[in-house]
């Protein structure tokens, strides 16, 4: 029997089966069961039924992980409304575009958001403006609660397809205007239940929001937790204190953190005295992305105490398409270093490495491609860009969405990044791996954070530049000299990837789910140029 997969039916199940049961710890103190969420959900669905919302107009949400932004999440995607987050550290301009390319009818804003869309209402075509405290909100804002208080929870619930579009996520926008990821009902499902699978989701399991909720829906998490009747331990950013205070006093049981978080978090255990860092429930993390160095994986597991999962995807992807979490290749000797792997195809997920004639590379380890994928999770298409995606999906694979990630294969088919396209460095005609230079970097005690980037040289046509945040936080007066750094490169890598230009440097720019933002750095260090020799 076939029966539609729609979003929907997350809350649905959780509040059938676990209505007296905690469904949220609210980052203002309130407490939530699922049968009171349900409710607010209701409400503010009916709320934005009367105020002229109904199936396929775009409602954003301008949120940190809050539970309003669940409930506003919830109570369009009821309507069959299309649920449009947004990344809360863009400026207005930002928000403009987004708005208007989207065509966004409503827009729930936390108050400390607000004023980043008042100062573009006249630009964008948005009639409904709802916030979760109006006096402390710039302009004219209808109150979250109020709405819900006086509209009841009657609404009139359209039937809805699994194949329809029920969120657009927009990328960062590194190389030009953002672009519109469309998910459906059927992509964003099955993304949950592999979610639910892979983190080993459990109905007892208390979850805390260190990663964004606008963030590919916090990776889905706003599905797998609610589904499984869990518990959402909501937070307003990425504070240590918090972090742990949280994680000891609500028992918390599953993370996700971006590695710069994982690090934010060992300097906070070693500063204070390394204090207990687990509740009653021993801790799962996962992070992405690119690996962690393993000095991280390390603390995270033997000080902490916790269990350390590394997965990768886009947000084209869902994102999860791979992870590493592969015990029955797991060993004593090889722990950390198949933790740092981006890993192996997750259930009904194809996963390849292709060169540039579309050909599988060898499981060499060694000879680079492109990732390739198609899935059920994978999007459906971009936002009002047939031409973008057409090339995404075709470009040396046909019907395979394209990553822009170059990795290699072992002999287990794990792969491993090896680079971003944009990120590789081609120095004399030699392919250089900025990770592999990042990771080397990483070993060296007197570093605490670094990005590698081409940098134009006259006799390589592009060199490797380390900008390094030094472990003391002071750019002027390092604990090791560039010299030194560079020696330390010199030792440990071939004489055509030594790092002979290092600047230090107080923070590097990141987004707001930890990912260092590399184009700043390469459009500053290539602002004299006519173009980049890796056209990175």
């Amino acid at each position: 029997m076939e029966t539609p997969l729609t979003v929907t039916g997350f809350l649905e199940q959780a509040r059938t089966y676990y209505g007296d049961e905690e469904a949220i710890v609210g980052a203002d103190g309130d407490r939530f069961t699922y049968a009171e969420f349900g409710d607010r959900v209701d409400r503010f669905s009916a709320a934005l039924q009367e105020r002229g919302i109904e199936k396929g107009d775009r409602v954003a949400v301008l949120d940190p992980n809050t539970h309003y932004h669940l409930e506003a999440a919830y109570g369009a995607m009821q309507l069959g409304a299309i649920f449009t987050p947004l990344n809360y550290r863009l400026a207005p301009d930002d928000y403009a575009y987004i708005l208007s390319d989207a065509g966004v009818d409503a827009i729930y804003a936390d108050y400390e958001h607000a004023e980043k869309i008042d100062a573009i209402r006249d630009e964008v075509p948005t009639e409904t403006y709802v916030t979760n405290d109006s006096d402390a909100a710039e302009g004219q804002w209808e109150e979250f609660d109020d709405l819900l208080e006086d509209a009841g929870t009657d609404f009139d619930a359209p039937e809805m397809s699994e194949d329809e579009v029920i969120t657009i996520n927009y990328t960062s926008g590194t190389t030009g205007d953002p672009k519109g990821v469309c998910r459906t009902h059927r992509t964003e499902t099955i993304h949950a239940y592999l979610i639910s699978v892979y983190h080993e989701i459990t109905d007892d399991d208390v979850y805390l929001w260190t990663l964004p909720m606008f963030h590919v829906n916090g990776w889905g998490h706003i599905y797998a937790v609610t589904g499984m009747g869990a518990t959402h331990v909501c937070t307003r950013g990425v504070n240590p204190d918090e972090v742990v205070e949280a994680i000891t006093e609500e028992d918390v049981s599953i993370l996700c953190a971006a590695p710069a978080v994982l690090n934010q978090l060992i300097d906070y255990y070693e500063t204070e005295g390394e204090p207990e860092m687990m509740g009653a429930k021993r801790v799962r993390a996962t992070t992405a992305g690119s690996a962690p160095p393993e000095a991280t994986i390390r603390a995270v597991e033997e000080e902490f105490g916790w269990y350390l999962k590394h997965l990768y995807g886009a947000t084209e992807t869902g994102p999860l398409i791979t992870i590493s979490d592969a015990k029955r290749l797991m060993t004593d000797e090889n722990r950390y270093e198949l933790k740092k792997r981006q890993g192996m195809g997750i259930l009904g997920t194809d996963v390849r490495v292709v060169d540039e004639d579309g050909n599988d590379v060898p499981q060499d380890d060694a000879t680079l491609g492109e990732i390739v994928v198609r899935g059920n999770q994978v999007m459906d298409r971009y936002w009002n860009k047939p031409e973008e995606t057409e090339e995404a999906f075709n470009d040396r694979v046909e019907g395979y969405y394209h990553t822009g990630d170059l990795a290699s294969v072992d002999e287990n088919g794990m792969i491993a990044i090896r680079d971003r396209k944009k990120d590789i460095i081609i120095s004399g005609g030699e392919n250089i791996s900025s990770i592999e230079l990042e990771d080397t970097l990483f070993d060296h005690d007197a570093v605490a954070d670094a990005a590698v980037i081409p940098a134009p040289s006259e006799e390589w046509g592009e060199t490797p530049k380390a900008f390094v945040v030094p472990s003391n936080g002071d750019p002027d007066d390092p604990p090791v000299s560039a010299d030194e750094l560079t020696a330390f490169t010199r030792d440990r890598l071939a004489g055509y990837k030594v790092v002979r230009r290092i600047e230090y440097v107080d923070e590097l720019p990141k987004t707001a789910t930890g990912k260092t933002q590399k184009y700043e750095l390469r459009q500053e260090e290539w602002d004299d140029e006519d173009r980049m020799i890796g056209e990175g």
